[in-house]
């Protein structure tokens, strides 16, 4: 089938028209491309930069950093598709389809995602703190955006969802430099609790560790089934928490062997009629 010389010369003069139309679109496009990828290196480089100089979180750091990446050359993307004519409301409506579907999918991870922001946007506790949440106590090794790692006392590694941990009640033991020690003793019916607070009171003195403000405490604090119950309170470094509980529960012991005051176990009086 021939072309006519009418035919051609119509579709020939459509096509530089429409060159036209379109090369000015790419040429732009192209040059938008170029020119926004310059300014989005240069964004996140000085992102990145300032994100450095915040050591203490390089979880969250690293996340606002991917976050802001991807964020930005969507942006471009979405620019470029406009200036060559791409419908960007299509581009919005599969984003947002594909979202929704995402979300629904992965609730579960979603909300561990926004509990690990919340930990590390506000900081409830660092790693290097010993904490106790969701039932377990243990020093906090790692903290990610989706869980949080815990080594417990006896080396035990649990690794909780963040979504949980951020949504419970959180006990941080190392947001203090001071810590109380809290100590319950029993002593037999009959004891001289004077004398017996002063024994206590002698201890406390005496051990470098325990701090003179507060001042150690010793009291009468319960009357039991088969003892008189001294609760002994004594503040020291957190770091000598337990060094100083471990080492008062002994020595206390041992003073009140000296003196002879008893340290009774539970027991029951039985009394028989004839």
């Amino acid at each position: 089938m021939e072309i006519s010389p009418e035919t051609y010369d119509a579709i020939l003069k459509q096509a530089i028209e429409l060159a036209y139309q379109v090369i000015p679109s790419i040429l732009y496009a192209i040059f938008f491309y170029f020119v926004g990828k310059f300014i989005i290196v240069r964004v996140l480089k000085g992102l990145r930069n300032f994100l450095d100089k915040r050591e203490d979180s390089p979880s969250l750091n690293e996340f606002v950093y991917s976050f802001t990446k991807v964020i930005l050359f969507i942006v471009l993307f979405v620019g470029v598709a406009a200036i060559i004519g791409v419908p960007v409301t299509s581009f919005l409506a599969i984003f947002g389809a594909a979202g929704l579907a995402i979300g629904l999918a992965l609730q579960g991870s979603l909300s561990n995602f926004a509990g690990g922001l919340l930990i590390l946007a506000f900081k409830p506790f660092r790693v290097g703190d010993v904490i106790v949440g969701q039932g377990h106590t243990g020093k906090i090794s790692k903290i990610q955006i989706l869980y949080t790692h815990l080594m417990t006392f006896d080396n035990r590694e649990v690794i909780i969802p963040n979504g949980n941990l951020a949504n419970s009640d959180i006990i941080n033991m190392s947001t203090q430099e001071n810590r109380r020690t809290e100590i319950t003793v029993g002593v037999a019916y009959g004891t001289n609790i004077k004398q017996a607070k002063e024994i206590i009171l002698n201890i406390l003195a005496n051990d470098p560790r325990v701090l003179e403000d507060p001042a150690p405490f010793v009291a009468l604090n319960n009357f039991g089934d088969s003892s008189l119950d001294l609760v002994v309170r004594a503040w020291s470094n957190a770091a000598e928490l337990w060094p100083v509980y471990f080492d008062t529960m002994e020595a206390i012991n041992t003073e009140f062997e000296k003196h002879e005051i008893e340290i009774p176990f539970p027991q029951r009086v039985v009394h028989q009629s004839k």
